[in-house]
């Protein structure tokens, strides 16, 4: 028996008496059902739909205008700036210090390391302060500017624990729902102020500055001391104490590195006055090898614009100077040498007499100046 016979097959019959446009609407029937019921199956699984991944990503899918202009660098996540070098090493160096700055102060095993630095939005960066926290406002005396030294709280009980004698535990114990009490803040001031000395000591290659203590705050809202949209650098740096310890965050405003921004940009200390003796001596000879052009004034003569006009073909102008005069050769305004004017052959030629001081040069220019030779 054959596929291809129609008369074999007892479902021909019926296959043909079946409407084409009703089996196409079934069919797109039957795809909308399973696509509403593959939707169902991946929400019952756990799986999430378009609606809540584009709420994880703050994504909306609502029609809103463009943000262009000014308005969309303000709002641009996107932040771009140039690598400070120095600025790193001058962290790392900080950091080695406080490894032994901190172990005196503790009088136990403290290990500290740069983790991450970063460049945010003032804003951003406020926002994102894990609450309770004591937040240090200091201000670097020379650069007339302020950053923020902000301390978690893990690592505010830790310090604690060590300074006050408690007991040696793995997780300190953290009291919720209460601010910080004045000996609590003073003995983290105490933290504070020798990170600060160590940041000057850290920058002291680069530029002596003072880092100074301001205020405690432990409000964020409180610690503004720039504009939100401002760019700033933010160090992490993390501190273990017997398994136990937190996180210092400093942060640093661009315009407080202005003053010294040439310096850190630099990829080694004193990259800038460095001498390389092989670039001075190409520089030597190529400039030995420059064309310049010299010319001679024979002499100077202050008009009024009505003489000027009066003058005609044939007039004859009056120089306040001899044919014995001595002229000068001149490059551009720089007056370069003396001599006499002569003649060789068909041409005119100056024998040069004297290199002109800078004390001759002045006096010159200034009897120039007021048409006297």
């Amino acid at each position: 028996m054959s596929d291809s016979d129609p008369e074999s097959d007892p479902f021909a019959d019926e296959l043909s008496d079946v409407d084409i446009t009703d089996v196409e609407a079934d069919s797109s029937t039957f795809d909308d059902i399973a696509s509403f019921d593959s939707d169902a199956a991946l929400t019952d699984d756990g799986a999430l739909d378009q609606c809540e991944i584009d709420d994880i990503f703050g994504v909306s899918m609502e029609s809103e205008q463009p943000t262009t202009g000014i308005r969309a660098l303000l709002n641009s996540d996107r932040i771009q700036h140039k690598r400070l070098p120095l600025l790193e090493a001058c962290f790392s160096r900080l950091v080695r210090a406080l490894n032994e700055s901190m172990r005196n102060l503790t009088s136990n095993y403290v290990e500290l390391s740069l983790v991450d630095s970063d460049t945010v939005r003032f804003s951003n960066y406020i926002e994102s302060i894990p609450l309770p926290a004591l937040i240090a406002v200091f201000k670097a005396v020379e650069w007339n500017d302020f950053g923020l030294i902000s301390v978690d709280s893990s690592l505010i009980y830790s310090v604690l624990d060590m300074l006050l004698g408690g007991r040696r535990a793995v997780t300190p114990l953290m009291v919720e729902g209460r601010s910080f009490t004045n000996i609590e803040v003073t003995l983290i001031e105490r933290m504070i102020g020798l990170i600060l000395r160590e940041m000057a000591v850290a920058f002291k290659p680069l530029a002596n500055v003072e880092f100074r203590y301001e205020r405690m705050e432990s409000n964020p809202s409180q610690a503004t001391i720039a504009y939100p949209t401002d760019l700033a650098l933010v160090f992490k740096i993390d501190v273990n104490m017997d398994d136990r310890g937190g996180r210092i965050e400093i942060l640093i405003p661009y315009p407080m590195l202005e003053p010294v921004r040439p310096l850190l940009q630099q990829m080694f200390m004193g990259e800038k006055f460095g001498r390389d003796s092989i670039w001075e001596s190409h520089w030597t000879s190529e400039l030995l090898l420059t064309s310049v052009e010299l010319e001679v004034s024979l002499g100077e003569q202050a008009m009024t614009l009505n003489e000027i006009m009066s003058l005609d073909v044939g007039s004859t102008l009056r120089l306040s100077v001899k044919p014995q005069d001595l002229v000068t050769l001149r490059c551009g305004d720089t007056h370069l040498m003396q001599g006499k004017v002569g003649r060789v052959g068909d041409r005119v030629a100056i024998e040069v007499q004297d290199w002109l001081s800078d004390e001759h040069r002045r006096a010159l220019k200034e009897r120039l100046r007021f048409g006297q030779g």
